[in-house]
């Protein structure tokens, strides 16, 4: 490490509102990179926390024998989660590629994420933030940083009579959960749901991390009753530029606390606690899954057509989300879920469709006998409770010492560790259910799938949910297109796992760049019936056109105007982030 760049701990404090705002951050090789002594201090003010990042990838610079032994780990990701140096998804073809930082500070409280925040700024460094490290987009990783890591940060409590700070007099107390900002969805899922009998809206996948998902807006399968995770945010501490740690509410800061519930991870602050909203939990959840393969291009699109009358008429409702896929081989796959109904009742909402499908059978087969049942919604995310009655429903972390809890969804598994070849999203808005519209949405629908396959994600646009998780979505930065969408339609490809340089290990650059032209070509044609509909920020293309409004919409002007009050030299810079076209796509210098 250099010896220049000393700085005193009395510096790292307080902040100046009229330091000159840095034109280029530092890097290792520069001179006034901090000195040895400097991160001595830093060390020292996070109470031995901070850590050299160790890159895992560098076992199979030389192949190894560690180097089969990683990319078996690298399909964990409770493995990639417990190790700074990676991130769940490994890159993106033509974009990035997960690289470490040069040191983290593995936080334990707010108070040492303010002594990061302080540090970067005084030191001019490029600042990242990882808890779940789930990002697509790679905002959760850049070389030559400093990584403020809240891994450990996942304290859980639960709270009957929870009552925001400074709004006692204008709201009454509720049951909340309170989450440490490491803290992932199996954990929270489990607290509340598994051990308390209720429910927190959070995201599908168990190991998103609740602190991003909630500042990305969030969907889980069940969004289409409860609504967006972000909704459900009672309060945030949050550690803002300055250093200084706040409370987020209605009621204290409420201009920020807004911004955090939709307007994207690691761009007004770190957030290092977070309280949310805890409801009832219905008896029963359930699901349905089975695939239906047609045997001609023209009996698919009848398939099609007779699914989207089907869905608007059975399934365009607050019981049922998840999703159903369109595949270039002609397939239908059904993966949807239900709250609320018992077995009896969802199998007779399937029953129309699959005696449609009986009418035809030289033109329909359905290739397994679709399964379609409820259980008791305690046991959805109950590791103990899928073994003893044989639901082979998740995958678990197979490491030593690893808690039976431990799991993750058997369809997540293609995302861990993958690289994105190509990925985009677009609301599909509502008004293409109706009669004059559903046969233009099937023939779209037809058409997208003779370049890749189209995923529409029921439970990622609340048209159909309740009016009350309508009203409070359009209480978020989230785009206001998600209120009229009835589904997010998602199209997307890569591989996994893979890293440039590897022998044997390495993206198939020529199979990745057609596959997303494919993606493209794919998503053109529901653009052609949608062009308005925008994008969901966690699940969208790195290269997204005019990102800002296809994020955000009319909100946008209101999230920059919060950024620059919270943050108006750019200490939190992402990809694709509020205010990031003012930096070099790597955020280290200014424009």
């Amino acid at each position: 490490m250099k010896a220049s760049g000393a700085v005193s701990l009395a510096q790292l404090w307080p902040y100046s509102a009229s330091a000159k705002p840095a034109v280029r951050r530092l890097r290792p090789s520069d001179p006034g990179w901090p000195s040895t002594q400097a991160w001595k201090r830093l060390n020292d003010a996070v109470g031995g926390n901070l850590i050299p990042v160790d890159f895992p990838l560098n076992a199979c610079s030389s192949q190894s024998a560690d180097c089969k032994t990683l990319f078996a780990n690298l399909k964990n990701p409770y493995y990639i989660g417990d190790s700074p140096g990676v991130t769940q998804t490994l890159g993106w073809v033509d974009a990035w590629a997960t690289k470490p930082s040069v040191y983290a500070v593995a936080a334990r409280n707010a108070g040492d994420i303010a002594a990061a925040v302080d540090f970067a700024r005084e030191n001019n460094l490029r600042l990242v933030v990882k808890g779940g490290g789930h990002s697509y987009q790679g905002t959760s990783n850049a070389p030559d940083s400093l990584l403020v890591w809240t891994r450990y940060m996942h304290d859980i409590s639960i709270q009957n009579d929870f009552v925001a700070q400074g709004c006692k007099s204008t709201h009454a107390p509720q049951k909340a959960v309170t989450v440490g900002s490491g803290t992932i969805w199996m954990q929270a899922y489990d607290a509340v749901t598994t051990k308390a009998g209720a429910y927190v809206q959070g995201g599908g996948c168990t190991t998103v991390g609740v602190a991003g998902l909630i500042q990305s807006g969030g969907f889980g399968s069940f969004s289409k009753h409860y609504g967006m995770a972000a909704a459900g945010l009672i309060e945030a501490e949050v550690v803002t530029a300055d250093g200084k740690v706040r409370i987020a509410n209605a009621c204290t800061n409420p201009d920020l606390f807004w911004a955090l519930k939709g307007g994207g991870g690691g761009t007004f602050g770190v957030v290092s606690r977070l309280t949310l909203r805890v409801r009832d939990l219905p008896e029963l959840a359930g699901g349905a899954n089975f695939t239906v393969k047609a045997s001609s291009d023209e009996a698919y699109r009848r398939l099609i057509r007779q699914f989207v009358g089907f869905y608007r008429d059975s399934l365009f409702n607050d019981h049922w989300g998840e999703q159903a896929h369109f595949s270039p081989n002609n397939k239908l796959e059904i993966s949807m879920v239900h709250l609320g109904l018992d077995t009896e009742q969802s199998r007779k909402v399937w029953q129309p469709l699959l005696n449609w499908l009986a009418q035809s059978p030289s033109a329909y087969t359905i290739e397994s006998q679709p399964e379609i049942g409820s259980m008791p919604f305690r046991h959805w995310w109950d590791a103990d409770w899928s073994k003893e009655h044989h639901r082979d429903a998740f995958k678990a972390d197979s490491r030593s010492g690893a808690s039976p809890n431990d799991v993750w969804w058997n369809g997540d598994g293609g995302q861990v560790g993958w690289v994105v070849w190509g990925f985009e999203s677009l609301w599909l808005p509502a008004s293409l259910l109706r009669d004059d519209s559903q046969e233009k949405l099937a023939n779209a629908l037809f058409s997208a799938t003779r370049f890749s396959e189209v995923e529409l994600h029921f439970n990622k646009g609340l048209a159909g949910a309740p009016a009350e998780a309508i009203e409070s979505a359009k209480d978020t930065a989230m785009n206001p297109a998600v209120c009229g969408a009835f589904a997010l339609a998602i199209v997307a490809d890569g591989q996994g796992p893979a890293y440039p340089g590897i022998p044997d290990h390495e993206p198939d650059l020529a199979k990745g760049r057609k596959a997303a032209d494919n993606v493209h070509r794919c998503m053109n044609e529901l653009r052609a019936v949608a062009s308005n509909g925008g994008a969901y920020v966690s699940e969208s293309n790195f290269f997204e056109s005019d990102f800002e409004h296809s994020y955000w919409g009319a909100n946008y002007g209101r999230l920059a105007q919060i950024k620059k009050k919270y943050d108006p030299d750019d200490l939190f810079f992402v990809h694709n982030g509020v205010s990031s076209g003012k930096w070099t796509p790597d955020g280290f210098t200014r424009l």
